[in-house]
This record gives structure tokens, C-alpha cells and sequence, in this order.
């Protein structure tokens, strides 16, 4: 096993108030109308007409699961003609309800990602049937939404996949809690984790494809993590928070939370998956330990430049102690930037690349008024803050953002925050970048 590095970046956002680089403009306050959902963890998608869709943790049916006002949603975002934005809620979690709980899935952190023929395809934490044995909601979903043929009907769900399906004493073989945005690759297959599960000896998560049969979907599992090592150490990583990302010739990159160390619990890794002619193959490109470099704790996914470089976060550690961005070049070398802790800390998203100007923009969930920042870096090392998170009064701007942004066509940022806004459930904001 190879080791190597890791690097980070900061974001930020106001309710339309201009700064030196940017102006920040919340588009949508949750709960600003009757069970429009709470709390979104998720990246934003644009179609190709400009809405955006995503999910939320809660809201929807305050029925079920009422200590969070519903068991979440997905949602639409349109722009008008003034400038402001309408939500539309297109479906509503555990609209499928048992006595084995939330048939249709329950509590979506991920977004979501379109096929060419207009269909959504994302995860729920929970949910979907199956006995789970450390939830009695069950281990988590694969949906698919297909748009409706009226126009503002509900969109149609499917569950494509309920994890836990192969229980073999107490442990989900094929997976369990899959927290992450999946992937598509151009069969149309899709490709994700989950955060626990899997056949390796602390359960330590997986690589899960969906294949598409004509009697249905079959999982297979690409990868079960702690399938090295012993007891709780996993030296090739253990529980991936994030998705993967595909190279331009089809190996699969991710992180992992923990592991990657051959001695102790570690603290997470970079790892490629590589397909051959006996399945795919695992390698660590960067573990904390033996890399010279302190931190730990990748929970996003990972994004290339142009030259194939690969980059990706840290939530903790780094020189400021306020994890950071780490950068793998092609042939190995690996550098970091650290947050100082006290400006901006705790990146849990992946970093957006602008190939364009050669810049990294992304989100933090800890900084100068603990509510996180939007954040711009460029080489050598050089951050700007372009927002503080809860600069207004009562954090009407929004506060903690987890997800990683999007840019529109014009090079504006959209993301959302988990806390914050009018009604303390969350919003959608954009970032109109004045400076390039």
C-alpha cells in the first residue's frame, strides 16, 4: 500500500450583503411554507432549465417522525421572473409507511444526481424494510424519482435498493447507512458507499454498484473497507462519509473517515479503487500517518484539476488545528493547507475546482462565529474568506454548511446550510463572485 496526502479550503455567504469578492443572497428559507423540509446536508443539482433540486434530513410529513417535522424531502427550486425563487417539495419520505417502518426510505443526507432521461437517483440514511441491527427503521436506500407527467404532480419514487438485504449474524454484507451522493457511470449503473457494513472484519463500510437487470436491480459490492488488518484497525480505511468520484479512465477515488494505519485506529485515508481482471483493487494513496502531515478525518469527496491532480478536505488536525484542504499531484507528492481554527475550521465538504482561473472554492462548518464560512484558495496557499456564516442577527444568513457547492453557467456558487435562516431550519444561497 502506497501513502500519501491531503489539503483544504473555506466558504462563505450573507443575505445579499456586497464584499470585496463576492455578494452572498439567500434564494430560500426552510420552513418558510407548511412542510417544505428542514435541515438540508446535501449538494444542490441544476437541471437544464436552471432549477435546482436537493434533499433534506427532515421535514415533509410532520405525521411521522415528528421530532424533526417529517422524515425529509426532496425539493425543487425555481427561479422567477423577479428574482426570487419558489420551492416545490416533489417528494416526501416515508409517504410508504409499515409496521416495518418507512418502506420508501427515510432521512436523505445526500444529494442527488439526473440520468439523461431526467430521473433522480440519490440515498436515504434509512429506511427501506429490512431488518437492521442497529436501527429498527432499517439500513438505508437507493431511490429513483421520475419526473411526473402533469407538471407540479409529485414525482414518482423507487427503491432500487434496501441495504441489509444480506444479514449474516448481525453484520449488513451487502452494506448499511449509505450517507453519501452516488454516481452514475456510463452504462448507467450506479455506484456508491455506505458507511458501515460490509464483509470486512469491523464492518467498516463499502463500494456498492447497482446494476440495472431486466427483472429489476442487483447490488454487488465492489469493495467491504477492513477487509485488512484486525480487531479496529483497518489499514485500508474505514467508514466513507463521502461518494466517489470516477478518473477519466474509470478507477473510483473517495476517502474514508478512519483508518489507514497498520497500528492504531488511524485517521483516515484517500484511497483508488482499480478494476482488473479478478474485481477491483484497493489502494491508499494517503493516510495521516507516515505521510509527515498531521489531521484527519476526510468526510468529503474528492474533485481533480485539469492536470489530474486530485484534492480533497480534512475536519480536524492540520498545523492551525482546524483540519484543511490536501492536494495529491499525479506522481505522488502530497501538500496540505490548514485552516488556523480561529477564522474558519472543520471543512466537511469536498472543494469545488474552477479550471478556468485556477482556483478552489468551498464551504466550512466551524470558523470566527463557530457557524462556518465560504471560503476561495488559490496557490501557493492563499485564502480568502468570502463569508462568515451567522453575520446576521440570529443567524438569518444560514449556518453550518456540510455540503459542497455548485456553480452555474456564469461561475456563481449555490450551496446550502443545515442550520440558520428566518426560521432556523436551514437555506439555499448563491454567491455572485465579483473578483475572478
Amino acid at each position: 500500500m502506497k501513502n500519501s496526502t491531503l489539503l483544504m479550503c473555506v466558504v462563505t455567504m450573507s443575505c445579499c450583503f456586497s464584499f470585496s469578492q463576492a455578494q452572498y443572497k439567500v434564494l430560500w428559507n426552510f420552513s418558510s411554507a407548511p412542510n417544505d423540509g428542514a435541515y438540508s446536508e446535501a449538494n444542490l443539482v441544476f437541471d437544464g432549465s436552471g432549477n435546482l433540486y436537493g434533499t433534506t434530513f427532515g421535514g415533509g410529513n410532520p405525521q411521522v417522525c415528528a421530532s424533526i417535522g417529517g422524515c425529509g424531502t426532496v425539493f425543487e427550486l425555481s427561479p422567477n421572473s423577479d428574482g426570487t425563487w419558489t420551492n416545490s417539495v416533489i417528494y416526501n419520505f416515508c409517504s410508504n409507511f409499515s409496521p416495518d417502518g418507512c418502506l420508501d426510505g427515510q432521512y436523505p443526507e445526500a444529494g442527488l444526481v439526473f440520468d439523461s432521461s431526467g430521473n433522480l437517483y440519490g440515498t436515504t440514511v434509512t429506511g427501506g424494510g429490512n431488518f437492521c441491527p442497529f436501527n429498527s427503521g432499517g439500513c438505508g436506500t437507493v431511490f429513483e424519482l421520475s419526473p411526473p407527467k402533469t407538471p407540479g404532480a409529485f414525482w414518482s419514487e423507487t427503491v432500487l435498493y434496501a441495504f441489509c438485504s444480506v444479514l449474516q449474524e448481525n453484520v449488513c454484507l451487502d452494506g448499511a447507512a449509505p450517507v453519501s451522493q452516488v454516481v452514475l457511470d456510463s452504462s448507467g449503473n450506479v455506484i456508491g458507499t455506505t458507511s458501515t457494513g460490509g464483509s470486512g472484519h469491523d464492518v467498516g463500510g463499502t463500494v456498492f454498484k447497482l446494476t440495472r437487470r431486466p427483472d429489476g436491480w442487483t447490488e454487488s459490492v465492489l469493495y467491504s473497507f477492513c477487509s485488512l488488518g484486525q480487531g479496529e484497525i483497518c489499514p485500508d480505511g474505514s467508514q466513507p462519509m463521502a461518494g466517489v468520484t470516477f478518473d477519466k479512465v474509470g478507477n473510483l477515488y473517495g476517502t474514508t473517515q478512519s483508518g489507514g494505519s497498520p497500528s492504531s485506529h488511524g485517521e483516515g485515508t484517500a484511497f483508488k479503487l482499480s478494476q482488473g481482471a479478478s474485481g477491483w483493487t484497493e489502494t491508499v494513496l494517503y493516510s495521516p500517518r507516515g505521510s509527515g502531515l498531521s489531521g484527519g478525518g476526510p468526510d468529503a469527496t474528492v474533485s481533480f484539476d485539469s492536470l489530474g491532480n486530485l484534492y480533497s478536505t480534512f475536519s480536524a488536525g492540520g498545523a492551525g488545528l482546524g483540519g484543511g484542504v490536501f492536494k495529491l499531484a499525479r506522481g505522488g507528492r502530497a501538500t496540505a493547507f490548514s485552516f488556523d481554527g480561529k477564522h474558519d475550521a472543520a471543512p466537511m465538504a469536498g472543494v469545488l475546482v474552477d479550471f478556468r482561473n485556477a482556483v478552489l472554492y468551498g464551504t466550512t462548518s466551524g470558523g470566527r462565529v463557530s457557524s462556518g464560512t465560504i471560503y476561495k484558495l488559490t496557490a501557493p496557499a492563499q485564502e480568502t474568506v468570502l463569508y462568515n456564516f451567522c453575520s446576521q442577527p440570529n443567524c438569518s444568513d444560514g449556518g453550518d454548511s456540510v455540503a459542497s457547492l455548485i456553480a452555474d453557467r456564469s461561475g456563481n456558487l449555490y450551496g446550502t446550510t443545515k442550520l440558520g435562516g428566518t426560521y432556523g431550519f436551514g437555506v439555499v444561497f448563491e454567491v455572485v463572485l465579483l473578483e475572478r
